[in-house]
C-alpha cells in the first residue's frame, strides 16, 4: 500500500497530528478532500481559506424542540483512495490502494451549508472508484493515540464530541463510534497531471439526533448508558456519504 503525501491548508478545518508535506494544491496529481454537513444554496460558499468562518451554529426546530449545534468534531484515521482495477482496500494493505496517512487526526465538520475544503493530498494519476474511511475512537495504547490525547484529552476514548444547546440547556454529546466507512465513487475520480479533483466527505449531522419519526431527542440523553445512546449511535453510523465532487459544491446528485 502507497502513502500520499498530504497538506494542509491555511484555515482549513483538520488538525493534524501526523507530519505533513509542505508542498500546494497545484503540484502534480493534487487531490482536495471536503467536508460538509448541510446541502449546498445558491451562494456560492467562501474560499477554503475562510474555512475558519464556516463553522457557524446548525440550528434545527421540530415542534416544540429546539437543537442548537455550535462545535462537531470527530475523530479520523486514513483514507484510502482504490483504484478502478481494485476489488477492496484492506487495512493490511492493498496494491492499488492509496493510503493518506493523517491519523488520528481531529477534523472540525463545517455547519453551514456547502463543503468546506480541508486538505490536499498528492495521488499518482489514474482512476480512482472507491473511498475508505475511519472513524476513530481514540484509545490508550497506541503512540500515536496517546499523542492525539495529550494534544486533546477530551477525546480519551471518544471518536465524536458535540456541543450545543438543546431548548436553552447546554450540552455536550460524546461517543466511541469506531468503524470503517466504505464508499463507492461515481462518477469516478480522475487524477490526471493538470486536473485538480475534489473528493467530499459529506456528514449528515441533521439526523443524528432524531427518532424514526423526525422528532428531535435530547443529545445528552444519547451519552453512555442514556436511553438514546443506541438510537444515536446507528444515526452517526448511517450518517456518511463520499462522492467525487470536482465542482465542488457538496451535492451528490
Amino acid at each position: 500500500m502507497k502513502r500520499a503525501a498530504l497538506t494542509l491548508l491555511a484555515g482549513g478545518a483538520l488538525v493534524l497530528t501526523a507530519c505533513a508535506d509542505t508542498q500546494s494544491l497545484a503540484y502534480r496529481g493534487g487531490v482536495a478532500v471536503s467536508f460538509a454537513t448541510r446541502a449546498p444554496v445558491a451562494v456560492p460558499a467562501p474560499p477554503a481559506s475562510r474555512t475558519a468562518g464556516l463553522l457557524l451554529d446548525d440550528t434545527l426546530v421540530t415542534g416544540s424542540d429546539t437543537l442548537i449545534l455550535t462545535r462537531v468534531q470527530l475523530v479520523l484515521r486514513q483514507i484510502e483512495l482504490k483504484r478502478s482495477t481494485v476489488t477492496t482496500c484492506t487495512s493490511s494493505g492493498t496494491a492499488g490502494c492509496e493510503e493518506i496517512e493523517i491519523g488520528p487526526s481531529l477534523v472540525d465538520l463545517p455547519l453551514t451549508p456547502g463543503p468546506a475544503q480541508a486538505f490536499a493530498v498528492e495521488l499518482p494519476t489514474g482512476t480512482y472508484d472507491g473511498i475508505d474511511f475511519e472513524v476513530h475512537k481514540v484509545g490508550n495504547s497506541d503512540p500515536a493515540d496517546l499523542a492525539f490525547v495529550a494534544q486533546h484529552p477530551e477525546f480519551a476514548g471518544v471518536s465524536v464530541r458535540v456541543e450545543g444547546t438543546f431548548n436553552g440547556a447546554a450540552f455536550v454529546f460524546e461517543s466511541d463510534v469506531d468503524e470503517e466507512q466504505e464508499f463507492t465513487l461515481s462518477p469516478a475520480l480522475v487524477v490526471t497531471q493538470t486536473a485538480d479533483p475534489n473528493v467530499t466527505i459529506f456528514v449528515s449531522v441533521d439526523g443524528w439526533f432524531r427518532q424514526n419519526d423526525g422528532s428531535l431527542v435530547d443529545p445528552a440523553s444519547a451519552n453512555n448508558g442514556g436511553p438514546n445512546e443506541s438510537l444515536v449511535r446507528n444515526n452517526i453510523q448511517q450518517s456518511f456519504d463520499a462522492f467525487e465532487d470536482s465542482d465542488r459544491d457538496g451535492d451528490h446528485s
